[in-house]
């Protein structure tokens, strides 16, 4: 028969151990239920199943000021830090069982992304401290709002949602962030808000902000871009001409793009578009008059109404000045007369001439210039192969080197002249087309035929014989006249006799008369002698005429029984 001895205190204590699975591995470190038996000395009495019981601060069940909300009997949570003190009492802690409950919440939360409910209640370096229902999290400045707030005030101790970031239970760290909130629910409501909106549909919104390149209007809750080339069909440099911050103003929805959320808007679409029949209105060689608006490196634009501009090209600018900025032709607000060049309606383009409004500089001169007449101006330029001469009408004729003097070189009648002299010349052509003028200055000189040749080269001709009058001895040879009134020319040194001694000019002088052969013309008609091809000419003749060496008589015999007979 078994004994049946009844249980000891150490039988219970054992039990209860196995149980529990010891002290320290059942309730230390645990949030536990426990049952309120005494409220004395503003703290609970509180029984646990421990060996003794626990006492709390009753500041620690606080709802408010005063109500702690306890009576004895009442079912709590607490966390038990240690089974039992120095004085043999369990450590329990109802702060310590909030915020691992508020843990445990937050980490479930945490992990489904949900939003997470806070008051913000302190400052610390970088940012805030907030109050998850005991959990303290840490609020980074950068994540307080959208944009950056400056008094964080209203925001404290005040009931808000916020988005968990980081969590570490392990090092009791969280990081939260208001703004992501705020982000996702203005991105719920600018989608609720795109859904109402269509393209085409017209609204009202307030203009927000102002940029060099447009304006931002809100639409109520949701900004769209008024662009700058939408305020208006004519041009606007910068947004504040056409509108201010705060105006209300009508608008057309041009554009949504649904993935950016983005929506452009424009004023203009509400206003009669003035390209409609522009190639009727300005037909091709109209001239009319229009405003500068804007110039640019490569022509300048011509507001022709408002709405309509067009492109004067900086090679449509002027007849005489060439690779010039347009800025220093026109001016910006300056009137000007155009003619109309090329209209693209559909690409919206007008093409100007500002100097197909003038005349033809060129045939201007030729009008008042004709081919012959003699003018005056200013050197502008001395190149390699002539001088370039200022004239009337803002156009530049050129002297050719071999036209510039009689007698020499033309390098060294360039030499002669220097830039910014006045000088005289004729008129030798006009090339109105190629925007070409030809001018002479030995032409104006004593005895030279006129221009053209007219006068005196029609009765001479290349090889013939004539007698000329020395006008005028000079170094590189003689100026010469045909007959009393016939066309002058000149004898070049080399031209004055086959041998070295006859080539001196000093052996002749004005007034003296000349046999000399007309070996050619130059580019004005002028005529060229030569007294050395006169001589080799005759000594030819006289070789046909009488023999020749080989049959025994010599050239001098030859030329001696040539003289006599024409003796």
């Amino acid at each position: 028969m078994a004994s049946t001895a009844t249980p000891t205190r150490d039988d219970f204590a054992k039990l209860l151990d196995e149980q529990l699975g010891g002290a320290d591995g059942g309730f230390e470190g645990r949030v536990v239920h426990g049952t309120v038996t005494a409220i004395e000395n503003g703290m609970a009495v509180i029984d646990v199943g421990l060996k003794s019981e626990g006492r709390v601060p009753l500041k620690e069940f606080m709802r408010g000021e005063e109500d702690h909300g306890l009576t004895v009997g009442s079912e709590v949570e607490v966390y038990v830090d240690r089974v039992e003190n120095a004085d043999g009492e369990a450590m329990l802690s109802r702060d310590r069982a909030r915020r691992e409950a508020a843990w445990d919440k937050l980490e479930s939360e945490f992990g489904e992304g949900k939003r997470v409910e806070g008051r913000i209640f302190g400052r610390v370096k970088g940012g805030f401290t907030v109050d998850l229902d005991g959990a303290v999290a840490f609020l980074p400045g950068s994540q307080v709002d959208i944009r950056p707030v400056r008094d964080v005030g209203p925001l404290m101790d005040m009931p808000q949602p916020f988005q968990i970031l980081k969590m570490d239970r392990r090092r009791g760290n969280i990081v939260v962030s208001r703004r992501a909130v705020l982000e996702e629910t203005r991105a719920e409501q600018r989608s609720e808000l795109i859904d109402r909106l269509a393209e085409g549909q017209v609204i009202d919104g307030v203009v927000k902000n102002i940029t060099d390149y447009g304006a931002f209007v809100d639409l109520g809750g949701i900004d769209g871009l008024l662009h700058v080339t939408d305020m208006s069909y004519k041009r606007v440099n910068h947004p504040s001409e056409v509108i201010n911050i705060g105006d209300t103003v009508k608008v057309q929805i041009i554009r949504i793009n649904a993935d950016t959320q983005r929506i452009s808007l424009g004023m203009k679409q509400l206003e009669s578009d003035p390209w409609e029949g522009v190639a009727a209105k300005y037909p091709v060689g109209m001239k009319i008059t229009g405003t500068v608006t804007n110039i640019t490196e490569y022509g300048a634009f011509v507001e022709l109404e408002p709405g309509i501009e067009g492109l004067v090209h900086v090679s449509e600018m002027s007849w005489t000045k060439k690779n010039v900025h347009p800025g220093k032709i026109v001016s910006t607000s300056q009137e000007v007369e155009v003619m109309v060049l090329e209209v693209d309606g559909d690409k919206r383009r007008i093409s100007l001439g500002l100097k197909q409004a003038q005349r033809n500089p060129w045939e201007e001169f030729a009008d008042a210039h004709p081919v012959g007449s003699m003018v005056e101006g200013e050197v502008k330029n001395a190149t390699e192969f002539g001088l370039f001469i200022g004239l009337p009408g803002d156009v530049d004729g050129m002297v050719h080197m071999s036209d510039i003097a009689w007698g020499i070189s033309g390098e060294d009648a360039l030499a002669l002249h220097r830039k910014g002299e006045e000088v005289q010349a004729v008129v030798l052509d006009v090339d109105v087309e190629k925007e070409r003028i030809s001018l002479g200055m030995k032409q104006l000189e004593k005895g030279a035929p006129a221009a053209g040749g007219a006068t005196g080269t029609g009765t001479l001709r290349r090889g013939e014989v004539v007698t000329v009058t020395v006008l005028e001895v000079r170094d590189g040879g003689l100026e010469v006249q045909a007959g009393e009134d016939g066309a002058t020319g000149f004898i070049k040194r080399s031209d004055l006799g086959r041998d070295r001694d006859e080539q001196r000019p000093d052996r002749f002088q004005a007034g003296q008369k000349i046999d000399a052969m007309v070996t050619g013309f130059d580019r004005s008609k002028k005529p060229n002698f030569s007294i050395k091809a006169r001589q080799i000419a005759e000594e030819k003749q006289a070789v046909e005429q009488y023999g020749s060496s080989d049959s025994g008589a010599s050239l001098g015999d030859i030329l001696g029984e040539a003289l006599r007979k024409q003796d």
